[in-house]
């Protein structure tokens, strides 16, 4: 099933910054995440398993 992006719940990532120049969203789905630059919606979002993510997450904030 494939989930229009105007559907999903965005929020800001929250290791974007604050001062707008490394601006995350994200959106979780039921079996991905959606990840794109709310600076440049224009731009396709991606999507990432969850476990993918998790794995992404853990490793970016342990370095």
């Amino acid at each position: 099933m494939r989930v229009h992006e105007a559907e999903l719940a965005w929020f800001k990532f929250s290791y974007s910054g604050t001062q707008g120049d490394s601006c995350v969203e994200v959106a979780v789905a039921e079996q991905v995440v959606h990840v794109r630059d709310s600076k440049d919606l224009a731009l396709p979002a991606f999507a990432v398993g969850r476990e993918g993510w998790g794995r992404f997450v853990s490793f970016a904030t342990n370095t």
